[in-house]
């Protein structure tokens, strides 16, 4: 991309960023993009090469910049997500390639990242397992398994997924995160519904983490989600508990006793997932929480030692994040 010059033409200070940007911003709005002025300006500072904090202070917008801005702008008009015209997505601390062939990490998916980084942290400064092991399920652009490694360099961390589309983007991520320091994830190509997944790995995992396609079938999506996020990576089938049902299974053979699972879920799902698990025999302190706008969102669970008798109840319990 060209950068604009450090003497600004007279063409460059007639396109001032103050009125591209409200004209960009009503172009999207009447699209229908929600954020239509974030939107805007974060097109502008991506093009301008500039912090979004810094547009005020901007000369302007060359021609050739203002052409190829309007050509972004248009695009996000017809809804292609605005990760895939930056080329990044932020996540936590992390910015990650994203683009075609990989599910876009939502800003929701931080609190069951964090909360996964909150447990592998207990888990290293208890002291008794120093290299807490920790499996990302559904890893897709590796948003959960990479802060986790980032945030908790201690740790090592398995991310497993099976779209070849996801997996080149996962280990570009990984591959870009290990250069800039943090520990090198291991990237696994395999299906999270394998009844043979990471059998080398059974009962030595202390925290499994995952954000499976959970969308049923029947479900309204956004044009962003619909026409570009891989259908295999949002959809869970007909009540969108396919994949999850088969993860809570593998989970109870991946994780050591007392090792935890935390699994993001429709916000249909509030009532339905733990009961899943509480049924499934092996989970106690089961807890749904809630996200941000106050949804359930994901939940989370602990291994029993064994399953408990016949007609033995687990109780779960709703949260907040």
């Amino acid at each position: 991309m060209t950068t604009a010059p450090q003497h600004p033409s007279e063409g460059t200070r007639r396109n001032r960023p103050a009125p591209v940007l409200a004209e960009a911003a009503r172009t999207l709005a009447a699209a229908g993009v929600t954020s239509a002025r974030a939107e805007a300006e974060l097109l502008a500072a991506y093009v301008l090469e500039i912090p979004r904090g810094r547009l005020a202070l901007a000369d302007g917008f060359t021609d050739e910049q203002l052409d190829g801005y309007r050509a972004l702008v248009a695009r996000r008009s017809r809804r292609e997500p605005l990760q895939y015209l930056t080329g990044t997505a932020g996540f936590r601390h992390l910015e990650l390639a994203v683009g075609p062939g990989v599910f876009v990490p939502r800003p929701e998916t931080e609190l069951l990242a964090g909360w996964g980084v909150d447990q592998a942290r207990t888990i290293a400064r208890a002291g008794g397992r120093p290299e807490p092991l920790v499996v990302d399920l559904c890893s897709g652009s590796g948003a959960i398994a990479l802060s986790v490694a980032s945030e908790v360099p201690q740790t090592r961390v398995v991310a497993v997924e099976r779209s070849p589309e996801a997996l080149s983007w996962l280990r570009r991520n990984a591959a870009a995160r290990a250069a800039a320091g943090d520990r090198p994830i291991e990237v696994v190509a395999a299906d999270a519904t394998d009844p043979a997944l990471l059998d080398e790995l059974a009962g030595r995992v202390d925290v499994l983490l995952c954000n499976p396609p959970y969308v049923p079938l029947a479900v309204a999506v956004p044009p962003e989600v619909a026409d570009h996020d891989p259908a295999e990576a949002v959809f869970g089938g007909a009540d969108g508990l396919d994949v999850i049902r088969r993860v809570i299974d593998r989970a109870g053979f991946l994780l050591r006793t007392g090792g935890v699972l935390g699994i993001e879920h429709d916000d249909s799902h509030g009532a339905v997932l733990p009961g899943l698990l509480a049924a499934d025999g092996r989970y106690v302190t089961i807890v749904d929480h809630r996200d941000l706008a106050d949804r359930p969102r994901f939940v989370t669970a602990s291994r029993l030692a064994d399953r408990p008798p016949p007609g033995a109840a687990a109780t779960w319990q709703t949260g907040s994040s």
